[in-house]
């Protein structure tokens, strides 16, 4: 199925599966989802797995910090974001980046499920 949002808690993290194409209602409704579920489980370490069909704009993009801070989503996150689209990773880094240049360091984006657990979880990954 495609333009799905699933967030659910894994014990020692946030997992965050979403697929389909992406667009600023769409990033506002996840990071929406995700920062509930952080503030109801108390777990500020997030595993994000992208399928997208259609990535965001680079407007959109430049966007993220701003949805981030009105959200709330601060350095006490943590987040691992894999992108399995190399077209999405693209934006997706540049999103990183943007988050960065803002005061925002706790984050990462892979193409890797394994290598962004290992990050974001500290533990080598079978």
């Amino acid at each position: 199925m495609t333009d799905q949002i699933t967030i659910s808690y894994e014990g020692d993290h946030i997992l965050a599966l979403s697929n389909g194409a992406k667009n600023y209602p769409f990033i506002v409704t996840l990071w929406t989802k995700v920062r509930n579920a952080c503030v109801k489980h108390k777990c500020f370490d997030v595993l994000g797995i992208a399928e997208t069909t259609v990535p965001i704009e680079t407007g959109d993009a430049l966007k993220i910090a701003d949805v981030f801070g009105d959200l709330g989503i601060d350095a006490k996150f943590r987040i691992a974001w894999v992108e399995i689209n190399p077209e999405a990773y693209r934006i997706a880094y540049f999103a990183e980046s943007v988050l960065a240049n803002k005061g925002f360091p706790g984050g990462r984006v892979f193409l890797d499920v394994a290598e962004a657990r290992e990050w974001l979880l500290g533990a080598s990954v079978s």
